[in-house]
């Protein structure tokens, strides 16, 4: 297999296979904000912690790194990621056994989501991201989950596509998580900002702070199964649920 080889300025050297580059493009492809899965209409709570006085405009960075820290450590890297890591582990299993697994994965994500808003939101996202891969990438795996998704016998959720998405465009797992919490990162700072919660350089600045959050939780997730997907975020469950009876809003959940 050829290496594609890139010599910078500082004489180091960067090597990636054919096969690592094509992943790596897929992956940027798949984290593009412009991929239409509509993420970027969600403030993961943040609009009602604003609405109830918890975060002031503009807010601490130090805060919001602590609230958005804690958001991937216990809430969507043992959720999503773990979800994610799950169905990404089962294309490499014999085709009914991966599909059940699958759907396992799906139905516990959805029951640790507490709040019908991010439920929805998640299964909204999934199935864009499914028809997506269906028309665009295709491959049987996917077209086999996309039957149980559109006949009610697996929810959808778009960590769980991803997950089977990336697995058959061959993205390593810990890669694949990784960018998955990075959107999710990337897609709550932009929420922040269009709150006034913070401004665009303060966002730039959380986003390089939480680099190392990022990568822990990913390896943590990587490693966990269907057992394990969880959530304990109580105080942003009763925000996100609360969100659902306001009278006026910005974002979807």
């Amino acid at each position: 297999m050829s290496n594609r080889t890139c010599t910078c300025s500082l004489h180091c050297v960067f090597e990636l296979s054919d096969a690592q580059l094509d992943e790596l493009v897929s992956l940027l492809q798949l984290s593009d904000s412009a991929f239409p899965t509509g993420r970027y209409i969600h403030s993961y709570g943040l609009e009602t912690y604003a609405q109830h006085g918890l975060l002031n405009s503009p807010n601490r960075a130090s805060m919001l790194l602590d609230l958005l820290s804690d958001s991937i450590r216990l809430g969507v890297a043992p959720s999503d990621g773990t979800a994610l890591a799950c169905s990404h582990r089962a294309i490499g299993l014999e085709p009914q056994v991966g599909l059940e697994l699958i759907v396992k994965a799906d139905s516990r994500l959805t029951a640790v989501k507490l709040a019908s808003e991010a439920r929805d939101a998640s299964k909204r996202m999934g199935r864009a991201l499914l028809h997506e891969a269906v028309t665009t990438f295709a491959g049987r795996a996917i077209s086999s989950y996309a039957e149980l998704v559109e006949a009610g016998r697996s929810p959808g959720n778009h960590a769980v596509v991803f997950g089977v998405l990336t697995a058959t465009l061959g993205v390593p797992t810990v890669a694949a998580i990784t960018s998955e919490l990075y959107a999710f990162s990337a897609s709550w700072v932009a929420a922040a900002v269009r709150l006034s919660l913070t401004d665009h350089h303060t966002a730039q600045i959380l986003l390089h702070r939480v680099r190392s959050v990022i990568a822990d939780a990913a390896l943590n997730a990587a490693s966990r199964d269907v057992r394990h997907i969880s959530s304990c975020t109580p105080l942003l469950d009763v925000m996100a649920m609360r969100h659902e009876q306001a009278d006026l809003r910005l974002f979807a959940s």
